[in-house]
């Protein structure tokens, strides 16, 4: 089934200082038009921290990227999609190498400079001689204008049907900072610690081990957070990258702490524009889970929630069917008391005190259709632990993607 595409959300945001960035289409996928091989520089030696997927079924690069960072010195990301290079043995590693040392050559820098991200086919070998030679021409049109962002997030892309970027400034220290950050992912959504792919860019200098902790911290809170089909991918990654363009020392104290929260925004804003993009979907789920012991803990019952198909078919229905919410909540694995349990959606109290309130179905069920967005809040009475968690609803759509996805 061919996937849809709809125009880039604009406006485009800028990159950092001292990136340059280019995607072309190489061949390795079928349609022309859909680039395939994208390419992130940094002019300057930059720290590079990495979080990625848990699955013990990890894909090539996923394995070459985690032996590599948090570290410092690094000048470039290689990125192809339409093949995953996961399940490729000892020859995908060798693969994946391969593919760092011809875009090191191609731009003039040392091999362990490089990282590289593959998303697509699993099973699969990469096709080394439309790689290398799509490396060769992504290197000859790297560029920072707002079309050179375009090519490069859309070079990410598999089954998405626009490319996800954030972008914002922040203040430290008397300076001014940029962060960028761009994303793929719309299926096989269902990270732990990292979602899909996604590189988050920066003209700040920082520490690798402080980098490491803030992107840690902040995947955890946000990629973490978000679930199209609760499908963990061999491919989960999120790199960070600062290369202290903008001048100054490494940040520090309050500057770092700005830094972190210009970070865990722009990775918010591109987990929940990966829930909007959720194949098929026509809604996105917002989930506020509060009252939990833990934050853990409302992250648990919230993802039991999103993962639910009744639930995400629910709300593709426009159907205010609460029952089948709490009864996720109540499988999730967490203690509570239903008895101090309450639920609302879209702003509507439906139940509390362990039964249902009275509420116009009517009026519910128009609010969930008007609306991109419907908002699920539960308060488990309690406790201090909550969580924001994203999803999408679940469509006929879908099922149709996903069962002609490579057949």
């Amino acid at each position: 089934m061919a996937i849809t595409e709809t125009a880039v959300r604009l406006p485009i945001p800028a990159l950092p200082q001292g990136y340059r960035v280019a995607g072309v289409h190489a061949g390795l996928k079928r349609n022309p038009a859909r680039e395939d091989i994208s390419l992130v520089v940094s002019d300057l030696p930059a720290t590079a921290a990495g979080v990625y997927t848990t699955n013990l079924v990890c894909a090539a690069p996923v394995t070459f990227d985690r032996g590599r960072t948090p570290g410092t010195g690094f000048r470039a990301v290689a990125i192809n999609s339409g093949n995953a290079n996961a399940c490729t043995g000892t020859r995908g590693l060798a693969d994946a190498q391969q593919m760092a040392a011809v875009a090191a050559a191609r731009i003039g820098v040392e091999e362990s400079a490089v990282l590289v991200l593959s998303t697509g086919i699993i099973g699969e070998f990469l096709p080394l001689a439309k790689i290398e030679a799509g490396l060769g021409v992504v290197a000859e049109k790297l560029g920072s204008d707002s079309q050179a962002v375009i090519h490069a997030a859309r070079g990410m892309m598999t089954t998405d049907t626009r490319p996800k970027l954030s972008g914002s400034t922040f203040q430290a220290g008397g300076k001014h900072y940029t962060l960028f950050g761009m994303a793929k992912g719309a299926a096989m959504v269902g990270p732990r610690l990292a979602t899909m792919l996604g590189i988050v860019l920066t003209d700040a200098a920082i520490d690798a081990s402080d980098a490491q902790a803030l992107l840690s911290e902040a995947a955890e809170e946000t990629f973490n957070c978000v679930s199209v089909d609760g499908h963990t991918s061999t491919n989960d990654t999120v790199l960070l990258l600062a290369n202290g363009a903008a001048g100054g020392k490494p940040l520090k104290g309050e500057a770092l702490a700005a830094f972190a929260r210009a970070l865990k925004n722009a990775c918010e804003a591109l987990a929940r524009e990966i829930a909007d993009d959720g194949e098929g979907a026509t809604h996105v789920l917002r989930i506020e889970v509060c009252g939990c012991r833990t934050r853990d803990e409302a992250r648990q019952i919230a993802r039991t929630v999103a993962d639910s198909p009744l639930v995400k078919t629910a709300i593709c229905g426009a159907d205010p069917n609460w029952g089948r919410i709490v009864s996720a909540a109540g499988y999730a694995g967490v203690s509570f008391d239903p008895q101090t349990t309450q639920l609302k959606l879209n702003g509507t109290l439906l139940f509390r005190d362990g039964q249902p309130v009275p509420f116009s179905g009517a009026e519910v069920s128009a609010s969930i259709r008007a609306a991109r967005e419907t908002l699920i809040e539960l308060d488990m009475g309690g406790g201090t632990g909550s969580i924001r968690f994203y999803s999408s609803d679940l469509t006929a759509e879908y099922v149709h993607l996903n069962a002609d996805y490579h057949t």
